[in-house]
């Protein structure tokens, strides 16, 4: 049958499974968004183009399938960058579809013209300019399969407006979608070695990623950690990939992390990275990481391993593969005296002694005890990203969705929008700062449109607090910059855009507020008034080793 590039563009994403767009229209994608007026498939409208690529991501990572955002050419599709840079950092399934100006004005300063390919090449794992219409379902196909396959990332599909509406014949196609991800035949015959050093090992320790979570690999993670009894750390984005609430948790190693994380990587004598790929954050000084450890490092991407940190032996291959054969080959052992060890370093549990003030603490604990522990939770980047990854207890896999790799400000709210779209049975907690929520608060209105219950919660300091914790610490107090003047009254901005809100500044007003959040049917923000100066502790300052930390 005869279809426009825009109808096969439709029909194709009906074939690859997509329910759901999100987007801004404009002059050059006007053909695609008329094919999609009566095409079944879910079109929601954000405030921003920004706001669509971080809501296809947020419903990315909690789907499990392909993101897909769109935007009009020029200023639209260059909004979208942000949004490409941060799936591509933290290896989320993307593909991003723009309009182009006819093929015939290419190349000569049209209006809205920019060369978004050029643009997001170093950014995707491949992109496209379509010339010839006749090759739209192959690269629509092809878009999809390298966006999900491997290492997952984001890839841009960039359509002249002539190629939308160019009629040409088209037939399904019943080729398959799926790529797959075998072991290496390296990887293998590592198996035994790897079970080995293992066995072997005194006092080893589980370091894990997001990789385990893009691989759907946790049940595989937790069942080789009880079966070895190794003490498991994670990354910031490996935050939900083990149960936060399990003995063996350590909780988060690096700059932010809990000390005893990070003392037991300084003591240990195993290293087991898992689908990460040791960030500067982590590692602090490089040459003292882990300083009496053999280094394993586990990933699909070969170009991860021995990138930051030199390792003892590299497994290149599917994560969920790997450890689903390593449990078979590996003993089960009690460890007590390396848990023993352990036990110097947990902290003891925190009473507080004066409710007068909200600490970020007791908040996390609030929103833990209101939802049950059933909640995902969207951040921002900032005190309260940290706050959230040191005391909130993710127990289920891709229940933390936040900016790693790029620390984008401004992600937490859209990505709750594309996260509640995909788990819509499931409350969905956006907590964020006053400054970052600044930066994407106008999705709101898509929020209230959408009749999305999503509950933000805003940890007010009235600053840009990681800053000015930063300027505190080692900028003599020298606050550049960092304090926020103007900032709206966020329960009247709520409000004007027809959800509800309240401001709180005790533990008692944020319980009751977060039970009426709950169980408002709503978009609801709880605006939390905290210290000026409360600080995310423990710190080691950049370049410095894990074991150095500040505490107070």
């Amino acid at each position: 049958m005869k279809l426009t590039g825009a109808e096969v563009l439709v029909e194709c994403l009906k074939e690859e499974g997509v329910s759901v767009v999100f987007g801004y229209p404009g002059g050059a994608v006007l053909p695609i968004y008329d094919a999609l007026y009566e095409s079944g498939i879910r079109n929601i409208l954000t405030a921003h183009e920004q706001g669509a690529a971080h809501a296809a991501d947020g419903y990315a990572r909690v789907s499990g399938n392909v993101g897909v955002c769109i935007a009009t050419s020029g200023p639209g599709a260059t909004n979208l960058i942000t949004g490409i840079a941060n799936a591509y950092m933290d290896s989320v399934p993307l593909v991003a579809i723009t309009g182009q100006v006819p093929t015939h004005l290419l190349g000569r300063d049209s209006f809205q013209e920019v060369d978004i390919t050029g643009l997001t090449m170093a950014i995707t794992k491949h992109n496209f300019l379509v010339r010839d219409a006749k090759l739209l379902p192959q690269i629509v196909k092809q878009a999809f399969k390298l966006a999900k396959s491997g290492r997952p990332g984001p890839v841009l599909i960039d359509i002249p407006k002539d190629i939308a509406t160019t009629y040409i014949n088209y037939a399904q196609s019943n080729i398959p979608t799926t790529m797959s991800n075998e072991l290496t035949k390296a990887s293998r015959n590592q198996i035994s070695k790897l079970a080995d050093m293992i066995n072997e090992a005194q006092k080893p320790i589980l370091y894990v990623g997001g990789g385990v979570i893009r691989a759907k690999a946790s049940a595989e993670l937790y069942f080789f950690a009880e079966k070895a009894n190794i003490p498991v750390t994670a990354s910031l984005m490996g935050l939900s990939a083990f149960p936060g609430n399990h003995p063996s948790f350590l909780g988060m190693i690096g700059m932010h992390g809990s000390k005893c994380a990070n003392m037991v990587v300084c003591e240990a004598d195993l290293l087991i990275a898992v689908g990460t790929r040791f960030s500067d954050r982590v590692f602090g000084d490089k040459s003292k990481f882990a300083p009496h450890a053999k280094i394993i490092h586990i990933d699909i991407d070969p170009a991860e391993i021995g990138k930051n940190i030199r390792v003892s032996l590299p497994v290149v291959g599917d994560i969920k593969d790997i450890l689903g054969l390593l449990v078979d080959h590996i003993e089960q052992s009690s460890r007590q005296a390396w848990h023993d060890t352990i036990q110097q370093w947990k902290p003891k549990e925190h009473i507080y002694a004066d409710e007068a003030f909200l600490r970020p603490q007791m908040i996390m604990e609030s929103i833990f005890k209101a939802t049950k522990g059933n909640a995902i939770v969207t951040t921002d980047v900032g005190q309260h990203q940290m706050w959230t990854a040191q005391f909130y207890p993710f127990t289920k896999p891709n229940t933390f969705i936040t900016s790693g790799g790029l620390g984008t400000m401004g992600y937490g709210l859209p990505a709750a929008i594309g996260a509640k779209i995909a788990a819509d049975a499931m409350p969905v907690i956006h907590i964020t700062g006053d400054g970052s929520f600044r930066m994407t608060s106008n999705e709101l209105a898509t929020a209230v449109g959408e009749k999305l219950p999503i509950i933000t919660v805003v940890l007010n300091n009235g600053c840009l607090g990681m800053v000015r914790q930063w300027q505190t610490l080692f900028h003599h107090k020298r606050y550049s910059g960092t304090t926020l003047n103007g900032s709206p009254d966020f329960v009247k901005l709520i409000e004007a855009y027809g959800g509800n809100g309240e401001r709180v500044s005790t533990l008692i007003e944020l319980e009751q507020a977060l039970q009426r959040a709950v169980n408002f049917n709503s978009p609801y923000v709880i605006d939390c008034l905290i210290p000026l100066d409360e600080k995310v502790l423990p710190m080691v300052p950049s370049g410095a080793p894990l074991n150095q930390m500040m505490e107070e």
